[in-house]
């Protein structure tokens, strides 16, 4: 029994650039269409690249500096610190309290850090100071900074490609309204003339 041929057989080869070949079928529009796409994907390409680039190394320089500007320092508790409630569990056991820590300039402050829940008034605690000896959180390693500089830069990167690409999807969409209205017109002049008989 003989095979009949798939459907693939008879399909036409897929003909690559023919907007930009020049041929009796290719229209002002379809030329345009071709620019149109060919700017949308390096605009999106090369700006999304650059940005994204641009913005990982802003992140990394960002973290670098506090990693050389932020210090750890001994502060003590003031207060008891509270104790665990089921509440403190999801954050490791640890609670706000307030602390006392002496300063760069010699001179003491005061502020809030998360300190193990229930510790004594006294208990020595470390926290991390930037250069004008104000509290702030522990500074991203450099493994940490790489990742979130890298995750930065590929959220801004692909927030940036995706303007243009947008752009040039609703360009086109607006083109082939264009397009089909060409057409309409055409087959409203030329399609009549099809069914007269001649002879």
């Amino acid at each position: 029994m003989r095979r009949l041929p798939s459907m693939t057989a008879f399909r036409a080869p897929r003909v690559w650039w023919w907007r930009w070949r020049s041929n009796p079928l290719r229209r002002r529009i379809d030329a345009l269409e071709a620019w149109v796409v060919l700017t949308v994907w390096v605009v999106s390409v090369v700006g999304g690249v650059l940005t994204g680039v641009a913005a990982t190394h802003s992140v990394e320089r960002g973290l670098a500096q506090e990693r050389a500007q932020w210090r750890p320092v001994v502060a003590l508790l003031t207060e008891d610190a509270p104790k665990a409630t089921a509440s403190t569990a999801s954050g490791a056991g640890r609670v706000w309290a307030d602390v006392r820590w002496t300063g760069t300039d010699g001179r003491s402050h005061a502020g809030e850090a998360r300190v193990a829940a229930g510790s004594r008034t006294g208990t020595t605690v470390t926290v991390w100071t930037d250069g004008s000896d104000s509290l702030v959180t522990r500074p991203a390693s450099l493994s940490e900074a790489q990742i979130r500089a890298a995750m930065v830069g590929v959220l801004v990167g692909a927030s940036v490609a995706a303007v243009p690409y947008l752009g040039g999807r609703i360009v086109r969409e607006r083109l082939e309204r264009r397009r089909m209205a060409q057409w309409d017109e055409a087959w409203a002049r030329f399609g009549p003339m099809w069914g007269r008989k001649t002879g």
